[in-house]
């Protein structure tokens, strides 16, 4: 969404600010179109903090960057309680490199489909201070200023939110080699999938988000033998949808790493992989539901005859129906 803004210091700033803000807001939801909500709610509080006191607030950057992480912070835990009754697994929306503001991309660190993912686990105001962190390079001393955090809490938010999400590990998971996944892909398009099959290491885990809309397992799935089925299963029924393409897999670039676009059955699903540190597969990523898909696949998304045009997430609110004080405290001037 955008807000009309009239060319006043604060308009300025929030224009400037704009890509980077959302850069900071989809880290910490997972959301695309949550993040342009907080933005957007984002703006019109700046004006009407510009409007209620001109020329009190010494550094715009500052305080729209901490109006953004304390409305994402909110929006956090505002969306954990809708999570919970989303249908099936829940994973966050990918969306095409080159949609993205380039000021979110600069820094594709905390991008990934894998870490938003894995970012779920932690608490929030842990999870923006290590997007904060490690995205944008902030030190502890300001983030605490954003948070009302002394800095050793916000060291130890990091070093917990890492640990959490394997950042501090030796051989953290890893999205797969550009290289490498174009010649997976090129062996599945020809249908072979012993490629694929045979890289899925013990521990492999699929997760496959369908939110209801279409067929999805509810459960992720654990384990190689499981995966395998899963997946011979998924051909079989896409053969015996169109016996002559059952599907096909085209690279793409989602969230700044490649994935896969997998069109079968009358529909495409988006694909990441994760390798583990000798190189097999350890998790796979696939988002079915067609409402996270407009982002990334565009006019390339055949959606189902019985999907609505428009979103019908109970979870999105207008930027208007946001409070008019941000929660958190004061903001800096």
């Amino acid at each position: 969404m955008t807000v009309a803004v009239s060319a006043t210091p604060a308009a300025r700033a929030w224009e400037a600010e704009r890509g980077r803000l959302i850069g900071i807001a989809y880290r910490m939801l997972g959301d695309f179109g949550h993040a342009e909500d907080v933005v957007s709610e984002v703006a019109i509080e700046a004006l009407r903090e510009e409007r209620a006191g001109a020329g009190r607030v010494r550094s715009w950057p500052a305080w729209l960057t901490t109006a953004c992480v304390r409305r994402s912070i909110d929006r956090v835990r505002s969306l954990a309680a809708v999570r919970e009754e989303y249908t099936g697994h829940w994973l966050p929306e990918p969306v095409a490199t080159s949609q993205l503001p380039e000021d979110a991309v600069a820094d594709r660190e905390m991008l990934s489909l894998a870490l938003l993912h894995l970012a779920e686990q932690l608490t929030p105001e842990s999870r923006a201070a290590v997007v904060l962190h490690r995205a944008y390079a902030m030190s502890a001393v300001e983030i605490g200023e954003i948070l009302q955090k002394s800095p050793a809490a916000v060291r130890q938010l990091i070093s917990r939110g890492e640990r959490r999400l394997q950042l501090d590990s030796a051989t953290p998971p890893r999205a797969a080699d550009p290289r490498a996944l174009t010649a997976l892909v090129d062996a599945v398009q020809d249908g072979d999938l012993s490629v694929l099959l045979d890289l899925l290491s013990d521990d492999t885990i699929l997760w496959t988000d369908g939110g209801g809309v279409v067929a999805a397992t509810r459960n992720p799935i654990f384990g190689a033998a499981k995966v395998r089925r899963f997946l011979l299963g998924v051909r079989q029924k896409a053969a015996a949808f169109d016996p002559e393409h059952p599907f096909s897999v085209t690279p793409i670039d989602v969230n700044g790493e490649v994935g896969i676009a997998l069109s079968h059955s009358g529909r495409t699903d988006v694909m990441t992989i994760e390798l583990d540190g000798a190189g097999r597969i350890s998790g796979i990523r696939q988002v079915c539901n067609p409402h996270k898909l407009r982002r990334v696949l565009g006019e390339r998304m055949p959606p189902p005859a019985d999907v609505m045009a428009t979103d019908p997430r109970p979870d999105r609110r207008s930027p208007l129906d946001a409070p008019s004080v941000i929660p958190g405290g004061p903001l800096p001037r």
